[in-house]
């Protein structure tokens, strides 16, 4: 019988030359501020609640703290029973996600300074901050791993484009098919563990152990939402496209010796259908891929630890000829491993133009 609650923040300084003239080149933002419980009775059931903000500035703060970004929202809310020894049901808001390792990732334990942006695919396009509300059901065939859900599709969308005739898909929640239609969406996620067996306790992928195992995992995984965007013909009339999203990928983390260097290493490859010719943001119909690779120096694992990284994802969209290209430069300095951290990361985006920002954060999780 227990309750543990775990408590993180994340602050970042960040300097970029690509401002208004208007702007400061220096922000500063409270990245992410979250709280989350669980508790066992027995080892049948357990309850989970995870609230908190992101990414509160200067913009987002308001003069008595009641503007929309500067409120604390429910992020997680699900409750869950075993049904044998390795296989669990539940139901509520849940991050039991699809498609990839990154799209069921970790804010804790992060290599990178942040995640890659477009691997948290329907991130309020179908969803709520990656969340979804319905049921899923996880476990372990011995080494294989399994996670899926069927749950409700949100009701409106941070895509708030309008259908235009013989135009691109727009993907608008269910507002435009309801409920009847388009209202479910479908998702799993499936990884074979050759080394050291990961936990599946909880859906958060970890993103570096710090060669504290030996992991060596690769995985597929899904998100399907049918008639989840739509597009108006030459008559004015609506009609539904399917959403699909299909990802492989692999995850490699490991200890180099007894001297406490370590090397994580991570790639994926995605296909992403979001219907015709769709682009939103970062995100749209095209491929992805993505991969990063971080090293622990050796040294004492008491004291300060070291790990540069690097990363690279390319993004390529139907409806236009241009790549996102986005590389990261970093480096994490472990004060006591992941429980109090700082990460300094260069990181250059080149999407017709090109963008660049330097950034430091801090953070600590109890």
């Amino acid at each position: 019988k227990y309750l543990r609650i775990i408590s993180w923040a994340q602050v970042q300084a960040s300097y970029s030359d690509d401002v208004a003239a208007t702007s400061s080149k220096t922000s500063f933002n409270l990245r992410r501020a979250r709280v989350l419980m669980f508790s066992q009775i027995t080892d049948k059931f357990l309850i989970l609640t995870h609230f908190g903000l992101n990414s509160l500035n200067s913009g987002s703060m308001s003069p008595v703290g009641k503007g929309d970004g500067a409120q604390l929202f429910l992020h997680d809310a699900w409750v869950q029973y075993s049904v044998g020894k390795d296989h669990t049901v539940g139901a509520g808001l849940h991050y039991f996600n699809g498609i990839s390792r990154l799209n069921n990732q970790s804010t804790l334990n992060m290599m990178t300074l942040d995640n890659n942006r477009q691997s948290w695919s329907t991130i309020g396009l179908s969803d709520q901050f990656a969340r979804h509300m319905g049921v899923f059901a996880k476990g372990k065939f011995g080494k294989l791993q399994y996670r899926v859900a069927i749950n409700d599709a949100i009701k409106t969308s941070l895509d708030t484009n309008t259908p235009v005739a013989n135009g691109s898909a727009t993907y608008n929640g269910v507002t435009n098919l309801g409920t009847k239609d388009a209202g479910k969406t479908f998702a799993g996620y499936f990884d074979f563990h050759f080394l050291d067996q990961e936990s599946n306790f909880l859906p958060f992928k970890v993103g570096s152990y710090l060669g504290g195992k030996k992991v060596f995992n690769i995985g597929a995984g899904f998100f399907l939402h049918p008639n989840g965007s739509v597009i108006m013909d030459n008559g004015g009339n609506i009609k539904g496209e399917d959403v699909s999203l299909f990802a492989l990928d692999a995850f490699y983390d490991t200890p180099l010796g007894d001297d406490g260097s370590a090397l994580t290493a991570y790639a994926t490859f995605q296909s992403n259908n979001y219907g015709k010719n769709y682009l939103f943001s970062a995100y749209g119909t095209g491929s992805m891929v993505y991969s990063h690779v971080g090293y622990v120096f050796a040294g004492d694992k008491t004291k300060t630890r070291y790990q540069p990284y690097l990363s690279y994802g390319s993004n390529s969209y139907d409806a236009v000829s241009d790549n996102r290209n986005v590389f990261g430069l970093g480096i994490n300095a472990y004060l006591s491993g992941h429980n109090s951290k700082l990460t300094l990361e260069y990181k250059n985006q080149s999407f017709g133009t090109s963008t660049s920002a330097l950034t430091l954060q801090a953070m600590i999780y109890l």
